[in-house]
Parts: structure tokens; C-alpha cells; sequence
């Protein structure tokens, strides 16, 4: 894993000081960072736990907005620190504290959704998760001190390629480590049989409430990343839609299969910008290769389990 971070240092100094005509480019790739980022956390609750969340947008919403307000309403501050060290060292570190706090704001909103709808199944918890997703947008939307209807501006630029990656790394070999655990086989046990899960001691209702915590704490931090990366904020942005997107992903990387999430999250960020060629037909075109893309990995799933 150090060698992949030594790596990534190395790209985003070429990066950012030879490729700066390729801001286009970037972008979409730090967004593909977000993307999966996001999804990966997405497939601990709904992948390897076998629950059916739709309010991951939610989670990424009190993320952005926290980390956003902490640099937005401190960094002005931080100059007076100035003989602590370089500024730029202060605003990074205080960057990072951020994205911390803004990951801790939705892993709290995680327990407290979880708690009491986590004893629902199925379409119920679904429609429990969308409630909530929707009145998390709902209160930001009136909330003056986040720019409210205009969406929140002035944001510091402070994501890059770097950290993204980084944070994505780390956290998919953190998750790698923790489902292969001995504690983490329960999240593939309640996905299972529930109920067998629970006759042999496993407690349901914590595990589950677990990975809607770990997942959210992922969801906040790739928020925080996603706000401090376009720098601009709405809540149009964390609408239901950007919930399906992240269940579409999931779904079609494997159920508990993280690389193959990884791999969903890159394609389904990449393909809507390569069809942009196609204009008005760009939508109708994605889903038609969203649905290839499910039968053919239904055919190559069931030829597998023949063999």
C-alpha cells in the first residue's frame, strides 16, 4: 500500500505541474475517485450486509455541507497560526480535520437512522433510507448559513487527485481487511439467513446498525472530498438519483465484490461523459448499455457457478 501512495504522489505532482490543459480530464477522474469512493461504502451496507439502503446521497450531503462550513467559516482564522508552521501546511491539515468531522457528522446520522429502521426489511428500510435522504435535503435547504436555495459557494479548493485516491485506498483496504476478518463474516451472515445469523449468537440489529455507520462515516468523507473538489454545493446535487446511481453501481460490480465495484463505479462515472457525442440520445444510449452490461454479467455469473 505504500507504494501505491508513493505512486499517487508521484502522479499528482505530474499532474499539477504539467497537465494543467487537461483540467477537463482531471476532473472527471477525481470524480471517479468520489464515485467509488462512494460506492464502495454503499456495498458494505447493501452489498455484503444485504440490506437495501437509498439514502447514501443523505450521508454525502451532511459530509459536504460540515467539511464545507469547518473550512469555509475557520480558514480565515488560520493565518493568526502562522507560527505554528507554513499556512498552506495548517490549511491542509485543517482540511483534513474536516473531512473527519463533516465523515463523524454522517456516521452519527447513520446510528440514528439505523437504530430504529435497521429492524426493517427490504422495500420498507428502502423507503425508511429515501425518507430520510429527502429531509436531510429538505433542512440544508433552509439552513442560511450553507447558502440555503443559492447553494454554497466560496469553498476552498483543497481535494486533488492525491487525496481522493488516497482516502479511497485507504479506506478500500481497511473495508478488504475488515470483511475478511473473523467479526466481519457476520455482515455476509446476516446478507445470508438473518435468522440463522441470529441462532448462532450474532447480534442483527448491531451489525447492521455497524456497517450503516462505517458506510455513512465513507459517505461523509467522500462529501467532504466531492465539496472541496468543485467547490460549489446544491442539494439538487444529492437528490434520489444520486442514490440509485450508487445502488446501480453496486449492483452491477457484484454483490460484496469490492474490486468489482471499484471497476462499476469508474465505468458508469466515464460512459455518460463518452456518449456526451451523442447529445440528446446520451441518456437513452447509457441505459441501453446499463441493461447489456447487467444481461451479459448475468450470463457470465450463472456460466461461472455451472463450472
Amino acid at each position: 500500500m505504500l507504494l501505491l501512495i508513493i505512486a499517487l504522489w508521484g502522479v499528482q505532482f505530474v499532474t499539477s505541474h504539467y497537465l494543467q490543459d487537461f483540467s477537463y480530464e482531471l476532473q472527471i477522474l477525481q470524480l471517479v475517485g468520489i464515485n467509488a469512493l462512494m460506492a464502495v461504502g454503499l456495498s458494505l451496507i447493501n452489498g455484503i450486509t444485504g440490506q437495501f439502503s437509498l439514502g447514501h446521497a443523505g450521508f454525502m450531503a451532511i459530509g459536504a455541507y460540515v467539511s464545507a462550513a469547518l473550512t469555509f467559516y475557520v480558514d480565515p482564522l488560520l493565518a493568526q497560526f502562522s507560527w505554528v508552521g507554513p499556512v498552506a501546511w495548517i490549511e491542509t491539515t485543517w482540511f483534513l480535520c474536516a473531512l473527519f468531522f463533516g465523515g463523524v457528522a454522517a456516521a452519527l446520522a447513520g446510528f440514528l437512522i439505523g437504530l430504529p429502521t435497521l429492524r426493517l426489511r427490504g422495500d420498507y428500510l428502502a423507503m425508511a433510507t429515501l425518507g430520510f435522504s429527502e429531509i436531510i435535503r429538505v433542512i440544508i435547504l433552509n439552513i442560511e448559513a450553507v447558502g440555503a436555495a443559492r447553494g454554497f459557494t466560496g469553498i476552498a479548493e483543497r481535494a486533488n487527485l492525491f487525496w481522493i485516491f488516497f482516502c479511497l485506498i485507504v479506506v478500500t483496504w481497511l473495508l478488504l481487511n475488515l470483511v475478511r476478518s473473523t467479526k466481519g463474516k457476520a455482515f455476509f451472515a446476516i446478507r445470508e439467513d438473518e435468522i440463522a445469523a441470529a441462532s448462532i449468537g450474532i447480534s442483527t440489529t448491531r451489525t447492521k446498525v455497524t456497517a450503516f455507520v462505517i458506510g455513512a462515516f465513507i459517505a461523509g468523507v467522500g462529501g467532504g472530498l466531492f465539496a472541496h473538489s468543485f467547490t460549489y454545493l446544491h442539494t439538487n446535487t444529492f437528490s434520489v438519483m444520486k442514490s440509485i446511481e450508487y445502488v446501480v453501481m453496486v449492483v452491477l460490480g457484484g454483490m460484496g465484490n469490492i474490486f468489482g465495484v471499484l471497476l462499476a463505479a469508474a465505468l458508469l462515472t466515464i460512459l455518460p461523459e463518452l456518449l456526451r457525442v451523442a447529445n440528446e440520445y446520451r441518456m437513452i444510449l447509457y441505459s441501453l448499455m446499463l441493461i447489456i452490461l447487467m444481461i451479459v454479467r448475468s450470463k457470465y455469473k450463472g456460466r461461472r457457478k455451472k463450472e
